[in-house]
C-alpha cells in the first residue's frame, strides 16, 4: 500500500470541514485502496450520466422535445459511508462497502413529465450492459409522507486498462415537481434548531398530493397537444392529397 504523503495530507485538511477526524482517519488507513474504489464509483456514474445524456438527445430528435431536464450526481462521502456501515452492524473494510452499501454513488434524473420517467427507465433497463438489482416505485406507491419518486439500483460494467468491473449504482427518477417537494421537505424537516410538528407533518403531505395533482394535470395537457398535433397533422395530409388529385 503506498504511503501517506503530504497531498494526502492537504486533501484530509480540506475534507475537515465536512468530515468528522475519525472518517478521515478510517479513510487515511484505507488510503490508496479506498480512494481507488471511490473512482471506480465515480466512473459508474459517468457511465449512466452517459446513457441518460444519449436518451435525452435521441428523444430530443424522434419528439422534438427533452425529457430531462436536468441530472444530478453525487458520491457518498467518507463520513456517511463509515456511519452507515456501523449502523447496520457491518464490518468498516472495502469488500463490505461493495457487497452492503448500494447508494455510494447516485445519480438523480429530473424529469419533464410523469411519463418521461417510466420511458426512460425502460429504455436503460433494456440495455444489455445494466443489470437490475432492485426497483421500488414510490410514485405508483407514495411513501407515508408523500415522498414520490421512482428508485433503482443496478449494476454496470466499467472498462479499466487491464480489467472489467461492476459497480453498482442507486438511481432515482422524478419529476421537476416531485423534485421541488422533496428538496423543500428535507429543508423543513431537518432545518436546525427547529422543531418540526406533526401539524407541519400533515400539511406537507397535503402539499404532496397537489404536487401529484399539478403532475396529472401537466400529463393530461401533453397528451392533448399530441391530439391536437395529430388532428392538424392528419388534416393537413388530407388536403395535400387532395390538392394532388
Amino acid at each position: 500500500m503506498s504511503e501517506w504523503n503530504q497531498e494526502d495530507e492537504n486533501i484530509k485538511t480540506r475534507m475537515l470541514p465536512i468530515v468528522d477526524e475519525r472518517a478521515i482517519d478510517w479513510m487515511q488507513r484505507k488510503s490508496v485502496p479506498f480512494i481507488r474504489l471511490m473512482s471506480y464509483y465515480k466512473c459508474a456514474m459517468m457511465e449512466i450520466e452517459t446513457k441518460f445524456n444519449v436518451l435525452n438527445e435521441e428523444y430530443s430528435l424522434e419528439f422534438d422535445r427533452n425529457p430531462i431536464s436536468s441530472i444530478k450526481t453525487r458520491l457518498k462521502n467518507p463520513r456517511s459511508i463509515k456511519e452507515k456501515l456501523e449502523r447496520r452492524g457491518f464490518p468498516l473494510t472495502l469488500s463490505s462497502i461493495e457487497e452492503n452499501l448500494n447508494d455510494i454513488a447516485g445519480v438523480r434524473v429530473i424529469c419533464s413529465f410523469p411519463e418521461d420517467v417510466y420511458a426512460l427507465s425502460e429504455a436503460l433497463l433494456i440495455q444489455d450492459d445494466i443489470t437490475l438489482i432492485e426497483k421500488k416505485d414510490y410514485i405508483k406507491n407514495p411513501k407515508a409522507n408523500g415522498y414520490r419518486s421512482l428508485h433503482l439500483i443496478v449494476a454496470i460494467p466499467i472498462f479499466l486498462a487491464h480489467e472489467k468491473r461492476m459497480m453498482k449504482v442507486e438511481i432515482q427518477l422524478r419529476t421537476i415537481a416531485m423534485d421541488f417537494w422533496a428538496s423543500l421537505e428535507h429543508q423543513l424537516r431537518y432545518k436546525k434548531d427547529s422543531e418540526f410538528t406533526q401539524e407541519m407533518a400533515e400539511e406537507l403531505y397535503q402539499c404532496a398530493n397537489l404536487s401529484a395533482e399539478l403532475d396529472r394535470r401537466m400529463d393530461g395537457l401533453l397528451k392533448k397537444t399530441r391530439q391536437i398535433n395529430a388532428s392538424e397533422y392528419s388534416k393537413s395530409t388530407m388536403e395535400s392529397d387532395g390538392a394532388a388529385l
